[in-house]
């Protein structure tokens, strides 16, 4: 038997684009399981929508359930009808216990993650037989709903993990141990959810100690556990390893969202930097737990070129559900204007470390986000 009998055109006998009766019980298998596909993406985009009120993710698996249609448009929905026989299915009679319980609706989209996968996986096997040119494109299809599966699951977990985060500060270093451990201890008193340690200035080995020394000042604060903010590392992930940070935080030219993770692992949170609407998307499907979007405003401690300002932070507000910092310039002053576009999540630095009172500053800010939480998704 030739290689072509077993894997090329010569093992389909119909000839005929799956037309034939031998074909029959692939077509009626095609059939079932793009129905199974499409109820299922009908379940995984509603749960976009309706308890994420993610715009991005929800125009994502809208597209992917047409590009399944229109993969499979050559097989006209006459013929998949005609091997449809639902009376005489033994498989409608079998089910399992798990089948009939659902404990969250998390676990109601998991199962329908997983139903879809397999669907298109035998979709795709399928069609090997009978329209072998259009296997790979459900192929494909396949793979990016890992991608989405990944970005749905990942949004959501962030959503809970940071679902008190609103006021995320910045710090560098500070001229020594002691003036740090004093900030720190302010940032924590003031009541700021995520304190970042981010300073250019000083050494590998300096800037362990400084990262060690905050990690020490937080857990054992006399706050409660739950009210002790977060650490967050910038740039370095070997740092943030060391150190025993919540999370890392990069910008658009540093180590991408997988690097970072081969590093730091699964659990740590990866927050990315950034500039437009374009590479929020990207961040999201990247598997990013949380993003940074600005400048905002002309800020005194970092320079850019450009500014995408307020517009920037309409838009990710107007289609993206994943946990989103403001950042750049922003003020108590200029606070409303980052409120009225939709964010209720602010990173500073300045605004707080270069007032005179940082604890004053810190809960100016937080009284002002308190005011519209609940108010508004961001």
């Amino acid at each position: 038997m030739s290689g072509d009998d077993i894997n090329g055109a010569a093992a389909n006998p119909c000839g005929d684009n799956g037309g034939g009766r031998d074909s029959l019980p692939s077509l009626r298998m095609i059939d079932a399981n793009l129905n199974r596909a499409t109820e299922a993406l009908r379940v995984v985009e509603d749960y976009c929508r309706f308890a994420l009120s993610d715009q991005h993710l929800t125009n994502r698996c809208k597209r992917l359930r047409h590009d399944l249609i229109s993969a499979l448009q050559s097989l006209s929905a006459e013929s998949l009808a005609a091997a449809r026989h639902t009376e005489s299915d033994v498989g409608t009679a079998i089910s399992t216990r798990q089948e009939g319980q659902r404990d969250s609706l998390e676990h109601i989209v998991a199962a329908a993650w997983q139903r879809l996968q397999q669907a298109l996986r035998v979709i795709e096997e399928c069609l090997k037989f009978v329209q072998p040119e259009q296997s790979s494109c459900v192929e494909e299809l396949r793979y990016e709903t890992y991608t989405l599966a990944k970005a749905c699951t990942i949004t959501a977990g962030s959503l809970a993990r940071l679902s008190s985060a609103r006021l995320y500060v910045l710090t560098d270093g500070r001229s020594s141990e002691c003036a740090f451990a004093e900030r720190a201890q302010a940032l924590i008193e003031a009541g700021v959810h995520i304190i970042q340690l981010r300073d250019q200035r000083l050494e590998d080995r300096e800037l362990l100690e400084r990262a060690r020394l905050l990690r020490r000042v937080i857990d054992e604060s006399s706050a409660a556990p739950a009210r002790r903010p977060l650490l967050v590392m910038n740039d370095r992930p070997d740092l943030a390893v060391l150190s025993r940070a919540d999370g890392i935080h990069v910008g658009q030219e540093e180590l991408s969202v997988h690097e970072v993770r081969q590093i730091v692992g699964p659990s740590m949170l990866v927050g990315v930097s950034t500039h437009a609407i374009e590479q929020a998307r990207q961040a999201v499907l990247d598997g990013a737990n949380y993003i940074g979007c600005g400048p905002t405003f002309p800020s005194e401690t970092k320079q850019f070129a450009e500014f995408p300002g307020l517009e920037f932070l309409r838009q990710v507000a107007a289609e993206i559900a994943l946990p989103a910092f403001a950042i750049g310039g922003i003020t108590l002053e200029n606070l409303p204007q980052v409120l009225s576009a939709g964010f209720t999540r602010i990173a500073v630095s300045g605004g707080i470390t270069r007032t005179e009172d940082e604890i004053a500053s810190a809960q100016s800010f937080l009284a002002a986000l308190d005011q519209v939480r609940g108010v508004n998704r961001r």
